[in-house]
């Protein structure tokens, strides 16, 4: 299984599943990985830069202006004058530098950040990031980015034939940038304390509360919690108990998630996942296959010699048709285990299992969610 289909899988056990892990498949997750505390969350930082250090892979600077108006500034408050001077360089690129601030985070704290080229740059291998200045959605100066480029492409070009693997105009840069100003959320800041579920579920949420309930009357001697929809579950934090350890024992404890049933495809890759409470109706279902083959034979038309005809090209075309037999199949999703016996039966390949999915859904026989990506 290649590196895109293993992601891909794995996305579509995740939404499948509605929680990670599946309910069945694995009892007692914790709190803390199924729900976030409310107004906790990171921030994006954003910045523009230059590489420097490459070997003659950067921008073309007559066509990324851009490119050149930075390289000219930075040289300047460097103390060096090139105004007048027509640059001709291939070893600079500008890249755009993003980076995610964690909630609460310190100045001194490092950050991975991430590097893209904006220019027509063919490679940013062995290039280096100039001081460049992370700024938050507020204007402010947050983290100052600066270091080797580590990328994880690489893309060799020749006269006749072009390799390429990955992305060689994108890299990261880890601990590649130095926190100046702490995070503008402070935990101290923060009103009621809610946890929101990263997966909406009445269940979930109403089981989260019972948990951290039970735990709270043999811990404080009163009820901590109280649902309040399918996202979130407000909780009551006990007098005399700091909030940071009074989430820390929440975190921990465990709960069983719940999710809707729901069957996800992706058509591109023929990946299907199905999710554990998945159910079809009895149906009965027939697939086959109609191939169309059409072929082009033109034949030369010569007239007799001394004639007064010409030489023409008489198009002959031949259409042959084929449909592979299907016989029906009875399909009756009691558990997941029959469904997908019921399926085999048949003999599919993924994408006729995928429009066998979509016909039964259509016919109101499919009692789940149908996710198409």
């Amino acid at each position: 299984m290649t590196p895109r289909a293993l992601l891909v899988l794995l996305a579509a056990l995740v939404l499948a599943c509605g929680a990670p892990p599946c309910p069945r498949a694995l009892a007692g997750v914790r709190i803390k990985d199924v729900s976030n505390l409310q107004d906790v969350r990171e921030n994006q930082l954003v910045g523009y830069g230059l590489v420097v250090g490459l070997q003659g892979s950067g921008d073309t600077l007559r066509n990324s202006v851009f490119t050149e108006q930075a390289l000219q500034s930075m040289l300047d408050r460097l103390g060096v004058n090139v105004r007048q001077i027509a640059l001709r360089t291939r070893n600079v690129a500008a890249v755009l530098v993003t980076a995610e601030l964690p909630a609460f985070a310190q100045p001194g704290a490092r950050l991975d950040v991430a590097v893209s080229s904006l220019g027509d740059a063919t490679s940013l291998y062995g290039g280096t990031l100039v001081l460049t200045a992370l700024n938050g959605i507020d204007g402010q100066t947050y983290a100052m980015a600066q270091g080797q480029v580590s990328v994880a492409g690489f893309a060799v070009q020749g006269q006749a034939e072009t390799i390429t693997q990955n992305v060689a105009t994108a890299g990261h840069i880890p601990n590649g940038a130095l926190l100046e100003r702490e995070a503008p959320i402070k935990l101290r800041d923060i009103g009621e304390l809610t946890l929101v579920l990263k997966n909406p579920d009445f269940n979930t949420a109403a089981r989260m509360a019972d948990v951290i309930n039970r735990f709270a009357m043999r811990r404080y001697g009163r009820r901590a919690a109280q649902e309040k929809d399918q996202t979130a579950v407000t909780l009551l934090k006990p007098p005399g108990l700091g909030t940071t350890r009074f989430m820390a024992e929440i975190g921990d404890l465990a709960v069983e998630p719940d999710a809707p049933a729901r069957v996800v495809v992706d058509s591109r890759s023929g990946t299907i996942v199905i999710g554990q409470d998945v159910r079809i109706s009895t149906v009965a279902v027939t697939h086959g296959n109609l191939n169309v083959r059409v072929a082009e034979t033109p034949q030369v038309s010569q007239p007799a010699p001394f004639s007064n005809g010409r030489t023409v090209v008489v198009p002959r075309t031949d259409i042959d048709t084929f449909q592979q037999g299907g016989h029906i199949g009875v399909v009756n999703g009691a558990s997941l285990r029959e469904l997908i016996g019921g399926l085999n039966r048949i003999g599919l390949k993924p994408m006729g299992v995928i429009a066998i999915l979509q016909a039964i859904k259509a016919a109101g026989a499919l009692q789940a969610e149908l996710v198409v990506q």
